[in-house]
């Protein structure tokens, strides 16, 4: 098979003006970026009202191992395979981030004969929206460096400041650095450090603002630290939010793309999927869901996270509701959860995972059945994609087959990285089923209840813990939170993404644990509360053979070792 970059460059893509016109998009709403990329208009979000509302698709996954089981590749695999079966779709995924492409990952296009074309456009800078987030959200950690520096008018207490610097690069050694060294004219000392882009708050901002107006209002109320009476200090209060606007007035536009099938695809914005909702933009969905017969869209992580994320925040903000979900599951990682394999990234897998074992796979199943139950708890009809890899033996992804039809999910397998659209027809056939039947989608919980009893709800109906444990100060900063009139806001529960549970090493679904909250931080801006449980990492660093090691440029221009 040739190698994703191989199939990418010889496919046959259609102007984009054309791809553009299939959703129903006028030309005078387009704005090229070179010849593979355009934005699109927010008037398109207006002009578009009146065309019938598309099926609403969010892919996710069972929790997943360390390699990823798929989730993009099934996305764009999926929409393709609509047009195989005569309806048209559009696709919406995340924006990569270059920190992964350069570091353990790779890139995150999709792969294969599924995957959103050109690949090097968007894994690499695409329309530089991840350089306008790291821009703003630098603006502001300047302006408020600044005004200490200028006798602090605000009262700022220095301790309770919150916001730190990005960049689009995994660095490890910028995690906790100290600022303003060197005497006075330099600021005032303190302790601080960098996050990648993906976890700004901005990021999280721009993926949930509905048009240019409510994004300037967010980034307005972004909460960067408190005074000495406790009262939060904003970004507003800095008069920095105007600025931060201007950088971000490009970026707020969806990219328009295509797979190599020539199928819709909107890159836009790619939230952290730990401590943020972990899903791309409400205005590409805005957008997308009247541009065809299937809007389908996909949510970082597990359904315990970035489907609940995807239900009860993004859902929230955008007000569309969904017609179906789509659980993403692999042979290798019903076999993780049996508990006897190691699975670490930028291994191979054991030999002995590889091995023929429908046994293995049942012995896993409690991980993939309590996703589907977590799907219907909001209402939502799931279906299983079994992502078939060629080490799969027939009798294993049957076991799967088995274990959705005992839960009463219909399931199929998918071979969509192999063969593309055709291989992901089945799986477009019974997503269709799932769509017809009657929706009754609902939040977990409401806006009205405490902070504590949301973080609650989570823990007991997507996790399955037995309640929830905060520490002193976690207790503190949620009273703080709703005594400043926060407790409205959804919760995003920033914990592992290896496991229901907080730690990583439990597979399976655990039970009798309870989930320990360490700290809880706001994103008020974005519009939600995260509690933190466990050592949440928003720097990575590289691995001792990081993927820019492979990258280069050859003797004609092109790009060689993208993966």
């Amino acid at each position: 098979m040739p190698t994703d970059i191989e199939i990418s460059r010889s496919a046959t893509l259609k102007p984009l003006t054309d791809v553009a016109a299939d959703m129903g998009i006028g030309e005078h709403l387009i704005e090229p970026y070179g010849r593979s990329v355009a934005k699109i208009s927010l008037d398109a979000i207006e002009e578009l009202a009146d065309r019938p509302r598309a099926r609403y698709v969010v892919v996710s996954s069972l929790t997943p191992t360390p390699l990823g089981e798929g989730k993009t590749t099934t996305t764009v695999g999926l929409g393709q395979g609509f047009g195989h079966i005569g309806h048209r779709a559009v696709i919406a995924i995340r924006q990569p981030s270059m920190g992964p492409t350069f570091g353990i990952k790779g890139g995150a296009a999709g792969g294969g004969y599924s995957q959103v074309a050109p690949m090097e456009s968007v894994n690499l800078h695409l329309t530089g929206d991840l350089h306008a987030v790291s821009s703003a959200h630098n603006l502001l950690a300047a302006m408020l460096d600044n005004h200490l520096h200028k006798g602090n008018p605000l009262d700022i207490d220095p301790f309770s400041i919150s916001w730190r610097r990005v960049l689009d690069v995994n660095d490890r050694d910028l995690r906790e650095i100290m600022t303003g060294l060197g005497g006075k004219p330099h600021g005032i000392p303190r302790q601080t450090g960098f996050d990648i882009t993906a976890a700004s708050e901005v990021m999280a901002v721009l993926a949930l603002a509905d048009s240019l107006p409510d994004l300037r209002k967010r980034l307005g109320r972004i909460v960067v630290a408190y005074d000495h009476n406790g009262i939060p200090v904003t970004a507003e209060d800095l008069r920095a939010a105007g600025a931060m606007c201007v950088q971000l007035r490009e970026a707020i536009k969806p990219n328009l793309m295509q797979t190599i099938e020539q199928t819709p695809a909107l890159v836009h914005c790619g939230p952290f999927g730990n401590i943020a909702h972990g899903n791309s933009s409400v205005v590409a969905d805005l957008i997308g869901i009247h541009g065809g017969d299937y809007l389908i869209t996909e949510a970082g992580f597990g359904a315990d996270m970035g489907a609940e994320r995807f239900f009860n925040i993004k859902c929230r903000a955008s007000g569309l509701t969904p017609d179906a979900a789509v659980i993403v599951a692999t042979v290798r990682s019903l076999k993780a959860h049996s508990g006897k394999y190691k699975v670490v990234a930028g291994r191979p897998l054991p030999d002995e995972m590889l091995a023929e074992s429908p046994d293995d796979v049942h012995a896993g199943s409690a991980n993939l059945r309590k996703q589907i139950a977590n799907i219907r708890a909001h209402g939502i009809t799931p279906v299983v994609a079994i992502n078939a890899f060629p080490s799969d033996h027939e009798s294993e992804k049957q076991a799967i087959v088995d274990i959705a039809n005992s839960e009463g999910v219909r399931a199929a397998v998918t071979s969509h990285v192999a063969k593309g659209g055709k291989g992901a027809a089945e799986l477009a056939e019974v997503v269709a089923e799932a769509c017809e039947e009657p929706s009754h989608f609902h939040y977990l919980y409401d806006d009205s209840l405490l902070l504590e009893d949301k973080i609650d709800v989570v823990a007991r109906r997507m996790y399955g813990a037995d309640g929830i444990d905060l520490s002193a100060t976690a207790r503190k900063q949620l009273d703080s939170y709703q005594n400043n009139g926060f407790g409205s806001l959804p919760v995003c529960i920033a914990k592992t993404h290896l496991s229901l549970s907080a730690d990583p090493s439990r597979k399976g679904a655990p039970t009798g644990w309870r989930l320990p909250v360490r700290e809880v931080r706001a994103s008020v801006g974005a519009g939600f509360i995260y509690p933190i449980c466990g050592d949440m990492r928003t720097m990575p660093g590289l691995s001792s053979r990081p993927a820019a090691e492979h990258i280069d440029i050859d003797e004609t221009g092109q790009v060689v070792g993208l993966s």
